[in-house]
């Protein structure tokens, strides 16, 4: 009976240390810790190729870590600003992550002979931030091209020296700033002082341009997205002078009446006045 509480206390040992040789040989594994996602830049719509990007195309996708493509930018707002004016290369589908080489940036080698529309020029204009609608233009917009001037004719009369016409319409933008050369390295939120925009036009229209910065201030107009295209053939555009906008600079009026010119006609020994 001895014998056999002993053999039970000896099976009973070798079953104890087995389990411990072996919790110390397979220690248990530790438990997972969850990687946050990164979140990196996606196509916010689909966008066809040759698209130039704006501030709606671009959302802002959470990956796995394990996921991500090689080269996905990760979402900022430098990352967004090397992006806007760029051309997509390829179609993109929503939610698409974007690579470097789905897109080509203002600056990269090509980028001009790529985004203009054979047989167009590229031509840049000067504006200031208020004529330049304060950073709302993006490249992609159309836009109408209105120069004003003031007339130093002295013949002119005085109420009609300031004139603005519209020198052309529905021009594509496709820069702004220095993206052209630089790759839109403009620190994000910097709204300078002055704004260079590219215009897509043809060669003729790219000479009025050269003329239009020449002879007063260039200011820009942009067209609504779904507008029809222009059926301007360049003609003569009508002209809007300061009198058409201020009552404040039509003539005065004299006694009730508008002052007028007195024109005496003579025949014979009568004569006839007619005012005008």
């Amino acid at each position: 009976m001895l014998r056999t509480i002993l053999f039970l206390f000896m099976g009973a040992g070798v079953l104890v240390f087995s389990f411990v040789a072996w919790i110390t040989l397979n220690p248990p594994a530790p438990p997972k810790t969850e990687t946050p996602p990164v979140v990196v830049l996606a196509a916010a719509s689909t966008l066809r190729a040759g698209t130039l990007l704006k501030p709606d195309d671009i959302e802002a996708k959470a990956v796995p870590e394990a996921d991500v493509p090689a080269g996905a930018r990760r979402d900022s707002p430098q990352a967004r600003a090397e992006l806007f004016g760029a051309m997509v290369r390829q179609t993109l589908l929503q939610h698409q992550v974007v690579l470097p080489a789905d897109v080509m940036r203002p600056g990269d080698h090509g980028f001009l002979a790529a985004v203009l529309t054979p047989g167009r020029r590229a031509t840049s204009v000067g504006v200031d931030a208020v004529s330049g609608t304060a950073g709302l233009i993006w490249p992609g917009d159309h836009v109408d091209l209105i120069l004003t001037e003031e007339v130093a004719d002295p013949k002119v009369p005085g109420a009609r020296r300031i004139a603005a016409e519209t020198v052309l319409k529905d021009v594509r933008v496709i820069a702004i700033d220095q993206q052209l050369v630089q790759g839109g390295n403009q620190a994000a939120g910097a709204e300078p002082a002055s704004r260079t925009v590219t215009l897509e036009v043809t060669p003729e229209d790219a000479e009025k341009v050269n003329v239009a910065a020449r002879l007063g201030k260039l200011s820009l107009a942009v067209r609504p997205v779904d507008a029809a295209p222009s059926a301007d053939t360049g003609g003569a555009h009508p002209v809007t002078w300061d009198t058409s906008v201020s009552t404040a600079l039509t003539p005065a009026k004299v006694t009730g009446e508008n002052p007028s010119t007195t024109v005496k006609v003579y025949n014979g020994d009568n004569s006839t006045e007619y005012k005008y």
